[in-house]
């Protein structure tokens, strides 16, 4: 793990590097989700980079794992500034214009991802959304409520793990903003329309914090973009953890074509 210092905060990331590469000029960035860290990919990017044959990294956020606590209460913008501030400043710091990146985001990471991808399109050779969101759904807001409950029942006590002190601002951070009322118009359908690199929209049919609606909302809102849809049957919240080869084939298909 490296620690990338900026003026104000300092980022952890990870490189990954591929058994085999093709195609130095291309590198996976990996996204993690709302409670994620570089630890809860798993094995996950390595297998990815190993199949794609690309290079890639793996970052935590500001307020997560190894990087700078949170400074600022969260607001419903948060989303925006990790992907209109903190990742630019990222990526022009570790990676050469004369490269350029495949976002892997989950959760988060993927609204993250498409947000990025609207505001720096040359930048982007494509994204692969895992579970991203785009407006707040009933069931999302209905998903965080026992995420709450098992937490203060001392249930979800693993975070520690990758998050230490920080998990208890991190979690409340969480469940907190996108219970805000001023959160519920939350929609980023506007902003990812200028997208014109192809997406790979994954989700799946199970997930408790959002429906297939999020991945049409995407296709219809990135009119620009060759959007592909993958809704995975029998699967929650995380493609990733829960079909990894499904969902490690689909990429592979998706770069190739």
């Amino acid at each position: 793990m490296k620690l990338i210092a900026f003026s104000d905060k300092t980022l952890a990331l990870e490189p990954v590097f591929a058994k085999s590469v093709t195609d130095e000029s291309t590198v996976l960035v990996f996204l993690h989700e709302a409670l994620g860290s570089i630890g809860q990919w798993k094995s996950f990017p390595q297998n990815l980079c190993n199949a794609v044959q690309l290079n890639g990294v793996v970052y935590e956020r500001e307020g997560y794992g190894s990087s700078s606590p949170l400074k600022e209460q969260r607001d419903e913008m948060y989303l925006h500034n990790y992907a209109l501030v903190e990742l630019p400043a990222l990526i022009d710091k570790i990676i050469p214009e004369d490269k350029r990146i495949i976002l892997v985001g989950h959760s988060d990471g993927a609204s993250i991802a498409l947000l990025y991808a609207a505001k720096y399109p040359n930048r982007v050779k494509a994204v692969v959304s895992m579970a991203a969101h785009v407006i707040v759904e009933d069931v999302t807001l209905q998903g965080i409520e026992p995420a709450v409950r098992a937490y203060e029942a001392g249930k979800l006590e693993g975070l520690k793990k990758y998050h230490g002190e920080k998990t208890d601002t991190l979690f409340y951070a969480w469940a907190t903003t996108w219970n805000l009322l001023v959160f519920r118009d939350w929609n980023i359908c506007s902003d990812i329309q200028p997208i014109t690199c192809p997406i790979l929209a994954i989700q799946g049919v199970n997930d408790q914090y959002g429906t297939a609606k999020q991945v049409e909302l995407i296709k219809e809102a990135a009119l620009h973009s060759a959007v592909e849809i993958l809704l995975l049957t029998n699967c929650g919240h995380h493609p990733h953890l829960e079909q990894p080869e499904k969902v490690i084939h689909a990429v592979s298909g998706f770069l190739n074509a």
